[in-house]
């Protein structure tokens, strides 16, 4: 199979940040498809971005080829809505070349916004291909909801008729939101045209000696120091979207529990908010550490005894969400509290922790107490629980197939 998959912000390894789009391209070019991924030079989201010489230029990484659109660098919602806008018109002028010169057999509309519907559509006409659109998050939903908008404010009317576009012409829907159905019925998906594929994992970057890997001096020899302690870990990003705040304030309600310590390890924008709490309640049952590469999480979060995933109230949560850092929790055997407001989550259906509503401190502090109390063993199963599930449910070879299969028959 050809496959085009159009992806404004699509990564690498080299480029950093998207993961998901060249995660499931170089499984379909295991199975033996050819894949060709048309993205932005300039994406917020990654580590460098590609620089080209002409306007289109392709580039062979991994043995997924690449397609370059040059577009304006942003910053600010208003350059980045120029940026989009560049993004889909240079595919929409390429529509032609690409057909041709690809040759698809499936078009993937993958970028987080539905303006490139219009042209995945278009090129599978060209084509004579199937065509799908990839959701990641409900626009205009969450840019109204996070951002405020309005429903008649211009860019998010605008969006709307992408969205609607997208439901009522594709061939399936592949979303990450395990709850999404019945928004995208509402908006004129047809029923039977859902299909669902989380984001996944690569058993190679989780075998036995990844957790014995050496951790930096400073982080091992705060580990060393709290051995006997119940440890409530969070690594990743500082950002008010994790609401990593209300672990923080949780640890305040819990600073008399001297067999129960804190430690987040990260960097982002949020760690004044974290310090100012630590500091203005004197609480000695936090320890924060510097951000480590992604190939030294699995060696953090092993002396962890419970993990904390959270988020802001939103209703968007509703809908499902497929954290990555739930994964890497879950490989590791660790109970989750997961303040979100998601219920039927993952983890509250497969038994890996409990989930609480975002932002409420006393129910997080509480679902803490009552993980630290179980015997360490009983603790250890309910973790167990989650590590079955994503190495059943999550390798990223399996869900390239899932994703394909609805197209193969």
């Amino acid at each position: 199979m050809n496959i085009l998959l159009i992806n404004h912000y699509a990564g690498s390894q080299e480029y950093g940040m998207e993961y998901r789009a060249y995660y499931l391209a170089k499984e379909w070019v295991k199975l033996g498809n050819q894949v060709t991924i048309v993205a932005a030079t300039f994406s917020h989201l990654r580590l460098k971005n590609p620089v080209i010489e002409k306007d289109y230029q392709f580039e062979m990484i991994d043995g997924i080829k690449y397609i370059w659109l040059k577009t304006p660098a942003y910053e600010g919602s208003i350059k980045r809505i120029l940026n989009m806008g560049t993004f889909v018109y240079k595919v929409n002028k390429y529509a032609k070349r690409l057909s041709k010169e690809e040759k698809p057999n499936l078009v993937i509309a993958g970028s987080c916004y539905p303006l490139d519907n219009y042209v995945a559509h278009k090129i599978a006409q060209l084509s004579g291909a199937k065509y799908t659109y990839e959701v990641r998050d409900i626009w205009p939903l969450s840019p109204k909801l996070i951002g405020g908008y309005s429903y008649h404010h211009p860019f998010i009317w605008v969006m709307q008729k992408a969205e609607d576009y997208a439901y009522k012409h594709v061939d399936k829907v592949v979303s990450l939101l395990w709850n999404a159905e019945g928004h995208m019925l509402e908006r004129g998906l047809p029923h039977g045209k859902f299909v669902f594929v989380p984001n996944g994992y690569y058993p190679d970057e989780w075998t036995s000696d990844k957790f014995d890997l050496p951790l930096p001096e400073e982080h091992q020899r705060a580990f060393d120091k709290l051995k006997g302690k119940t440890i409530v870990g969070f690594a990743g990003g500082f950002a008010a979207s994790g609401n990593v705040i209300s672990l923080v304030k949780a640890a305040d309600v819990l600073k008399d529990r001297s067999d129960i310590h804190f430690v987040l390890v990260g960097k982002g924008p949020e760690l004044p908010s974290y310090n100012k709490v630590i500091e203005e309640n004197n609480l000695l049952n936090v320890t924060i550490l510097p951000s480590v590469p992604k190939s030294l999480i699995p060696a953090i979060n092993k002396h962890f005894d419970i993990a904390h995933l959270g988020g802001l109230h939103s209703e968007l949560h509703q809908y499902g969400t497929s954290y990555n850092k739930m994964t890497d929790y879950m490989l590791c055997s660790l109970p989750i509290v997961q303040s979100v407001d998601e219920p039927g989550s993952v983890v509250e259906r497969v038994g890996c922790g409990i989930r609480v509503e975002a932002e409420n401190v006393e129910a997080i502090a509480n679902a803490i107490t009552q993980l630290a109390d179980m015997a360490p063993d009983e603790r250890k199963e309910m973790g167990k629980k989650g590590k079955v599930y994503v190495e059943k449910n999550l390798p990223w070879k399996k869900l390239a197939n899932d994703f394909l299969a609805p197209f193969e028959s």
